[in-house]
């Protein structure tokens, strides 16, 4: 009698993790600039995600070339508002996890402060292929087309943060109505 091998083969390896996959998860990182009156730098988007929607300056790691999140953020902020920020000008101030968003994937997203002034005159344009960046007082934030996750969740975090806290936060989209769980609040 001969005993099979309960090793599983590659290809049944291949099959549970595909399996096991579900939804993509994606990195991307959200940076809040001010301007002196206390403005935030919004943008516009006209692309997807979000297309039609505002947003902070931001975007996706590139995971490939194993970049971290403070080099992120300072990428996206030169390929946004063009500015080059010091790293010591770029504060982590939260994580925020969200599951199934748009049903579409699921986020790790790294939100960063910068904490210099930025003048207007130091950006270059403020229209570019991703939309239009536009200062923003905070009080109005709420009342644009951001997504709802930002209203509901992020920008109260974002507002309430107190000098030097860390929120961090998992949002469960897959949910009707979606369900969040705030680990710490930053204030």
């Amino acid at each position: 009698m001969q005993m099979s091998d309960p090793t599983p083969t590659s290809a049944e390896i291949g099959q549970e993790a595909t399996e096991s996959i579900g939804l993509p998860y994606r990195i991307a990182v959200l940076c809040y600039l001010r301007d002196a009156q206390g403005r935030l730098l919004m943008l516009h988007r006209s692309k997807a995600p979000n297309q039609g929607r505002y947003s902070p300056i931001g975007g996706k790691l590139e995971v490939g070339e194993g970049e971290g999140p403070h080099e992120c953020a300072q990428r996206e902020i030169q390929e946004e508002a063009g500015l080059d920020i010091a790293t010591e000008d770029i504060e982590f101030i939260g994580m925020v996890s969200e599951k199934g968003y748009e049903d579409a994937g699921h986020w790790l997203l790294f939100c960063f402060d910068v904490t210099r002034v930025i003048s207007h005159d130091e950006l270059p344009t403020y229209e570019f292929e991703e939309g239009i960046l536009e200062w923003v007082e905070p009080d109005d934030i709420e009342s644009l087309n951001i997504p709802e996750t930002d209203r509901q969740v992020l920008w109260p975090l974002v507002r309430e943060r107190k000098p030097g806290g860390i929120f961090t936060v998992h949002i469960d989209c897959s949910t009707d109505p979606m369900t969040w769980t705030i680990h710490a609040s930053g204030s």
